[in-house]
C-alpha cells in the first residue's frame, strides 16, 4: 500500500513519529477510542455518573433529559442513549448503537445533543444523497453507500416507526456480515439522526492505530499507512474538546493557545480513534 506523503516538517524534540492507517470508508474502520465521544460530553458539562472502575460509561446532559451510556460488560456491548421530560418515569426515545460502530459516527448523534437546536427542519436524507448515497425501491425508504457495505432506513410497521443503520461485508462464500447496527426508536429527535446520517456519509478516511482495524476493513475497504506524531494526536483532542465548551468556558480561558499545526497534521489527528493489524 502507498504511504500518504508526509508533511515537510521535523518532529519534536524527542518525538518519534507513530505508525497508523487511514481507513475509508469510514463505516468499516472498526470502533475506535471511547474518548472521542465522553471528552466531548464531559467538555460540554455533561454529568459523569461513571464509577471510577471505568464501567460502564454513564453521562446525563445538564437538563437531565438525556442518558448516554456504554456497556461493555454485557453481551454484546453497546451504546445505549435515551431522553425525555425532567424526572419522568419512562424515557420517550431511545437509540442503540453496536459497540463495534465507529465513535466519530455516533458523535454525530452524541455531539449534536449538545448543542441547542437549530431553527431549521432536518433532513435526514440529505447528508447522504448529496454524498452520493443512491435511494432504494422497496417496502421501506432506504439509502445505501455507494460501495454497497453501508446503508440508512426508515422503517414503518403497524404502530412502531423506527430509523434503522448497519454496515456489513461480504465473505467469500457469498455470505453478509454485519460490522455493525444503529437503531432509533419512534420520537427519537431527528436534528440528532441527522448529525449521525452527517458522520456516516463524511467520506474522509478515519484514522486507526496498529491493532485496531478490523479485518473485514482489509478485504473491503482501502487501508492506508500514515505516520503521525503523538503531539498532533493529543492536540487535536484537546481542540475537538475546546469546540465542546461554552461561550463562558472559552472565556474563563480554560482552552490554552498553542502553535497552529500545519493542515495535513490536524487532518489526521481529527480522524484520530481507538484489524487487528
Amino acid at each position: 500500500m502507498k504511504k500518504h506523503q508526509q508533511p515537510a516538517w521535523g518532529p519534536a524534540d524527542g518525538e518519534t513519529p507513530q505508525q497508523h492507517y487511514l481507513v475509508a470508508p469510514r463505516h468499516l474502520a472498526g470502533a475506535g477510542d471511547l474518548r472521542h465521544i465522553t471528552e466531548y460530553l464531559r467538555a460540554a458539562g455533561w454529568k459523569d455518573h461513571t464509577p471510577r472502575h471505568g464501567s460502564p460509561v454513564s453521562f446525563e446532559s445538564r437538563d437531565r433529559t438525556v442518558r448516554i451510556g456504554y456497556a461493555n460488560h454485557i453481551i454484546p456491548a453497546m451504546w445505549t442513549m435515551s431522553g425525555g421530560p425532567q424526572n419522568a418515569p419512562e424515557q420517550t426515545w431511545h437509540a442503540t448503537f453496536d459497540a463495534a460502530t465507529p465513535v466519530e459516527i455516533i458523535a454525530g448523534f452524541t455531539d449534536t445533543l449538545t448543542r441547542a437546536r437549530s431553527p431549521h427542519a432536518p433532513d435526514v436524507w440529505r447528508p447522504l444523497t448529496t454524498q452520493g448515497w443512491s435511494t432504494g425501491e422497496g417496502q421501506h425508504p432506504t439509502v445505501t453507500s455507494p460501495d454497497g457495505t453501508a446503508r440508512l432506513q426508515f422503517r414503518e410497521e403497524q404502530d412502531t416507526t423506527m430509523w434503522w443503520a448497519a454496515a456489513k461485508t461480504t465473505t467469500a462464500a457469498g455470505q453478509h456480515v454485519v460490522a455493525w447496527r444503529a437503531v432509533f426508536s419512534e420520537n427519537t429527535p431527528l436534528h440528532a439522526i441527522e448529525g449521525f446520517a452527517a458522520t456516516l456519509a463524511d467520506p474522509r478516511p478515519l484514522l486507526r492505530p496498529p491493532g485496531h482495524v478490523p479485518y473485514a476493513a482489509a478485504q473491503h475497504a482501502t487501508v492506508t499507512p500514515y505516520m503521525v506524531l503523538p503531539s498532533q494526536l493529543r492536540a487535536m483532542q484537546q481542540d475537538r474538546a475546546a469546540t465542546a465548551r461554552t461561550p463562558a468556558q472559552r472565556a474563563w480561558g480554560t482552552v490554552q493557545p498553542r502553535p497552529r499545526m500545519p493542515a495535513s497534521a490536524a487532518y489526521a489527528a481529527a480522524h484520530h480513534g481507538g484489524r487487528q493489524r
